[in-house]
């Protein structure tokens, strides 16, 4: 790498830097390293001190423990004897280990350790006496002053070696004082060094950068000026200012010639000016559908029926696409048949509703377009095949919930629309579709699908004013499940619901399309039959009270046992009011348990453990009275 390059300088600062302190790190961990030397040293020293004195300690108290023991006989002096002796007897072995590496204090070690032995001896040789039952000898043999000289000898023995190690912990703590110092000063002093060491070599990279850098900098000053022939020098001592001289002339040269080309290209700055605003008329041109179409999804939005829904497509979507007519199609409830909801423009001979299977758009899951007459397969629901159009499917969540057929050649505006319209339309159907959904769970009962009495109750009102008008006659069924607590207490809750939802499902198949099925309350039903004249649904009834009676349900693995239902049958025919009295008494019929009978048959004697039968004038049946001459 040449000298004069300004990345070779720095490299080079990086590298003498790098050096020192990898020198002051080495040297401060060699000398820190020593110095734990030093200190372990020192306290090496401390712990051969300390293990001296201890062992001095144990056996003066071993020796007062013999004493005691011969004085008083009592064994706890002797148990204080035993563990200090051999306390005593441990740490001579462990003094000798600490000075294996000094060989003169080892040798001391040695004989301090034969003196404590012979000191250990002649303190058990009373013992054994008293052990003996001699106390008095044992007494005597201590009186005698061996074992004092004894002491005497192991404590001079034990003054030698401490005199020895107290003169080599005065030697280590200095040469660990010292070693700590030296640490100190080359901290204080390395450290500054290297820094002082940086900021010369950065100061003298920085001057030496300096010329160049001015001097191209004063060429590119001259340029932005105006003084388009301003060049800059390219030899400058750094190869990086070299370059970036060179850089800066070929981007002078080139914004030269582009200054010169910009002449030639307003003509084209005109042309493109006048694409622009044709742009800008088809981009505001857009965002006023898109507005169309915001609003329209607000508006359907908070449509809450079907008519709703198709009033506000017929507003919006001719105003949206107002050279493309076209209509909306939508599933029914069971999904078997597209429905047409709305239509807009110039169209005719659009069918009311078809399959699904008769578009290849709902087949494919994607748009179908039909650009030139017989160049593709034309769906089955088209009338005019011989015309181009588009299926377009209307998704939301993955879910097919509609189509949108729209007749003639759809262009790239056109398009742009229809996306936009399909990303609105979509949520709006789904949120109809889940509020006409949420309308009818709140008319079903949840347990048997049936209505439930707030629907049967407002139904009611509505057929009835409707019979008034007309003189067409009404009828209505009510039924309750026989003993029906009997099964609840037999055989649970879940059992009874079983038993409802069977029962249930008998009573839809037994009556028309539009009569009303409802669940009254509990066991209790209502069947709502408009126009049924009340022979023909008693016939009914009849058969319905033989299939449940036939019905055979299980829970559980278990059979539930025979069912049957009581059955009542009002009727409002032509001529009469609501709350006249009714002029035809033969008109009245019951159905008990499957079975009819002309006339009301005769109460059968009821058992003592019967449950009391209700009556229909019961509280919860006060509105048929209200509104109905009940024939029961």
């Amino acid at each position: 790498m040449p000298i004069n390059s300004l990345s070779s300088r720095i490299y080079a600062i990086g590298i003498l830097v790098f050096a020192g302190a990898l020198l002051l790190i080495v040297s401060l961990v060699t000398a820190t390293e020593r110095t734990n030397s030093a200190f372990k040293w020192v306290n090496h020293t401390q712990d051969v001190i300390r293990t001296v004195d201890e062992m001095l300690g144990d056996i003066r108290e071993a020796e007062s423990g013999q004493r005691g023991f011969l004085l008083t006989r009592s064994n706890a002096y002797l148990d204080t004897f035993n563990d200090r002796i051999e306390s005593a007897q441990r740490r001579s072995a462990q003094l000798s280990h600490l000075v294996e590496d000094n060989p003169d204090q080892h040798d001391r070690a040695v004989r301090l350790q034969s003196g404590v032995a012979a000191k250990v001896d002649a303190l058990r040789k009373p013992l054994a006496l008293a052990d003996k039952g001699d106390f008095n000898g044992g007494i005597a043999f201590v009186g005698s002053g061996r074992g004092r000289s004894l002491m005497e000898e192991v404590a001079r023995r034990a003054d030698e070696m401490k005199s020895a190690e107290q003169s080599l912990l005065k030697i280590r703590t200095e040469d660990a004082q010292n070693r700590a110092a030296w640490n100190r000063d080359l901290l204080m002093i390395g450290g500054p060094a290297i820094v002082l060491l940086f900021v010369l070599s950065m100061v003298m990279l920085v001057a030496s950068a300096r010329k160049p850098l001015a001097a191209v900098l004063a060429s590119m000053t001259a340029f932005g000026k105006g003084d388009l022939s301003a060049r800059a020098a390219t030899s400058t001592g750094m190869r990086e200012f070299d370059d970036l001289a060179a850089a800066y002339n070929q981007m002078a040269d080139q914004l030269t010639a582009a200054i010169a080309h910009q002449q030639r290209s307003d003509d084209e700055l005109q042309t493109a000016n006048g694409e622009l605003r044709a742009q800008g008329y088809a981009l505001q041109t857009r965002g006023e559908a898109i507005e169309k179409l915001g609003g329209m999804a607000h508006r359907m939005q908070a449509a809450r029926t079907d008519s709703e829904l198709a009033e506000v497509l017929r507003c919006f979507l001719p105003q949206v696409m107002p050279r493309t007519p076209g209509a909306l199609y939508i599933h029914n409830n069971s999904r078997t048949l597209l429905t047409r909801l709305a239509e807009w423009g110039d169209i005719d001979g659009l069918p009311d509703g078809f399959a699904p299977q008769d578009c290849w758009a709902l087949r494919r899951g994607q748009g179908h377009a039909l650009v030139t007459p017989g160049m593709d397969v034309v769906c089955a629901h088209v009338s005019h095949p011989e015309e181009p159009y588009l299926c377009e499917p209307v998704l939301a969540g993955g879910e097919v919930i509609g189509l949108l057929y729209l007749k003639g050649f759809i262009g790239a505006e056109e398009s742009f629309r229809l996306t936009v319209l399909m990303e609105n339309i979509a949520p709006a159907l789904v949120n109809h579709q889940l509020q006409r959904g949420l309308r009818e769970q709140s008319i079903r009962d949840p347990l048997t699908n049936l209505f439930n009495r707030r629907y049967m109750e407002e139904t009611l009102e509505v057929e009835i004013a409707r019979a008034t008008r007309s003189g067409a006659p009404l009828s209505v069924v009510m039924c309750d499940v026989d003993h029906f607590k009997r099964f609840n207490d037999t055989f649970g809750h879940e059992a009874g619901d079983v038993l409802l939802r069977a029962v249930s499902a008998l009573i839809q198949t037994h009556f028309r399309n539009g009569d009303v099925a409802c669940r009254y309350g509990g066991e209790e039903f209502a069947i709502i039959a408009p126009g049924a004249e009340m022979d023909h649904l008693a016939r009914r009834a009849e058969r319905l009270g033989t299939a449940i009676r036939d019905l055979a349900v299980h829970h559980a693995g278990q059979p539930l046992g025979q069912v049957t239902m009581s059955f009542g049958i009002a009727s409002m025919t032509a001529g009469r009011h609501p709350g006249q009295r009714n002029p035809h008494p033969h008109r009245r019929r019951r159905v008990v348990s499957g079975q009819a009978s002309w006339p009301r048959p005769r109460r059968p004697r009821r058992s003592a453990d019967a449950p009391p039968r209700r009556r229909v004038e019961a509280r919860d049946k006060s509105w048929m009275r209200a509104e109905l001459p009940l024939l029961w």
